[in-house]
């Protein structure tokens, strides 16, 4: 519903024309005269206000810069009211110049009152659309699913309520997580809530390649520079102006051209290749990266300024081994996504191929579960997604790989007094999968003894999803209270760690 009063404030020594305008605009416009001078005082205004209207004119100047200054710091403020200005008929140029730094338009001395009523309601529908559209991503991401990123577990439910809070917030994000878990979607989502969605967003990798090259890249070069430099060329920093930069695998990014970077973020300027120059860079900067490089700064290998530079917020994007309840709602995503793109009908998942889906470890994360059902889908030619056209590495029920120092502290056999004593051997014929559900039972019957059956340190012991240990229960048929199976003497459990 569109607002029945607006309220307008006139920036302005100017009170008798604020009086005169306040009159002619009538009702449905409240406006107040308001001459601050002081930058501290334009909070509480542009909380008060639905419009700013600035008074620009040359006659009410003291210098040429003073009211660009307080245009400046309207502007600079995230979610600020519309600003219309009025600015002298014949200073065109001046005009012009208050338009490209943020002003919503810009109003001729002396105002036509008519149209001046048009722009306000005008100015101010624009802003609550904007407003409204913020709001709605807001929702979308405390529901599960932050533009192209899906989840409802806990893991990733905070995660969105953090980058809700950062992304309206103008500071540089380093995002962290293994290869494949979207950080570069989760980068895009925060572009677009943030104030530079308008703006471009120039992505680069820093991985594998040569200084000389990443720096050509980044900062650009003179005609001349160099052998094959034919012509001068932008680097990606140029191209961000006023717009999002996102460095992937900034680890990788070489110790001559740390400081080079820093300088943009400290001072906003660079050089490009074979020049002198300096050129100004307004640039928001998310960088990601699969390497710890707080280590990196212990080891010498990484610039800790630069490191502090990056990580003002810090946003770590977990394994899909750690959200296995997301499985099922990016199975359907992707299975849709693919017959979008292939042509074909959506197709049903059968529970053997959803259950082994869910079991995988999958070491490649969301990025190799799209791949699967592509894959999938392609070798389907009915209505349903069966196991047989999942990858082979799925279909054979690979077992999750247990992490190195599981192995190593492996026990050589299960306790007499968490087993009777009488041997019943397993049979000959029986298959892998037997054997590997045998073993995840007894694994997981065991965690559960030993934390009293209390499922949440159980889940914490093995390493998964609180949700996927019921899961589990419900799979294996484990009875609470329940002792654990006679097993092979030969037959060797870890003691608790991560079960597939």
């Amino acid at each position: 519903m569109e607002k029945q009063v607006l309220q307008i404030t006139f920036l302005s020594d100017d009170a008798g024309l604020g009086e005169a305008i306040a009159r002619a605009l009538g009702e449905g416009f409240l406006l107040r005269t308001n001459g601050v001078q002081r930058l501290d005082e334009f909070r509480e205004i542009l909380e008060w206000s639905d419009v700013v209207f600035l008074d620009l004119r040359r006659s009410k100047r003291q210098t040429e810069d003073a009211g660009l200054r307080q245009l400046e710091e309207i502007c600079s403020r995230t979610g600020h009211p519309p600003v219309l200005t009025l600015c002298d008929t014949e200073d065109h140029t001046f005009l012009l110049q208050t338009t490209a730094m943020g002003a919503t338009d810009s109003v001729p001395n002396p105002p036509n009152i008519a149209e001046l009523r048009l722009l306000f309601r005008s100015a101010y529908r624009v802003f609550s659309a904007e407003r409204e559209l913020r709001r709605m991503r807001s929702q979308e991401m405390r529901s599960g699913h932050l533009r192209e990123l899906l989840g409802s577990s806990a893991a990733m439910l905070e995660l969105f309520a953090l980058a809700g809070r950062v992304g309206p917030c103008d500071v540089n994000v380093l995002i962290t997580g293994e290869t494949g878990t979207g950080k570069e979607l989760l980068a895009r989502a925060i572009h677009q809530i943030g104030p530079r969605s308008s703006s471009p967003l120039v992505a680069f990798s820093c991985a594998n390649l040569p200084e000389a090259l990443v720096e050509d890249e980044l900062f650009g070069h003179e005609k001349g520079a160099f052998t094959g430099a034919i012509q001068l060329r932008q680097g990606r920093i140029e191209s961000a102006n006023h717009g999002t930069l996102f460095l992937d695998e900034i680890g990788d990014l070489g110790l001559g051209l740390q400081p080079k970077l820093l300088r943009v973020l400290q001072e906003k300027t660079f050089e490009r290749i074979g020049s002198n120059k300096m050129i100004y860079a307004d640039v928001r900067l998310i960088s990601a990266t699969n390497r710890d490089l707080r280590d990196m700064v212990e080891q010498g290998k990484y610039r800790e300024d630069l490191y502090y530079r990056l990580n003002v917020v810090e946003l770590r994007l977990p394994p899909l081994r750690e959200r296995r309840d997301d499985i099922p709602v990016l199975v359907h995503h992707f299975i849709k996504k693919s017959a979008q793109r292939f042509h074909k009908k959506e197709l049903h998942v059968t529970p053997s191929a959803m259950k082994a889906l869910e079991q995988h470890h999958w070491p490649g994360n969301v990025r190799e579960l799209e791949n699967a059902i592509q894959r999938a889908m392609v070798m389907s030619d009915g209505q349903t997604l069966e196991l047989s056209h999942l990858p082979a590495l799925l279909r054979n029920g690979s077992p999750e790989k247990l992490p190195a120092q599981v192995v190593q502290n492996a026990a050589p056999v299960i306790s007499n007094e968490d087993h009777p004593t009488e041997h019943e051997p397993a049979p000959l014929n029986s298959s892998y999968e037997d054997e590997m559900k045998r073993f995840k039972r007894s694994l997981v019957l065991r965690t559960l003894r030993q934390n009293g059956w209390r499922k949440a340190e159980s889940a914490r012991a093995l390493g998964v999803a609180r949700g996927y240990l019921h899961r589990l229960i419900n799979q294996l048929d484990i009875k609470p209270d329940e002792k654990l199976p006679t097993v092979d003497k030969e037959m060797k459990l870890p003691p608790a760690g991560p079960v597939m």
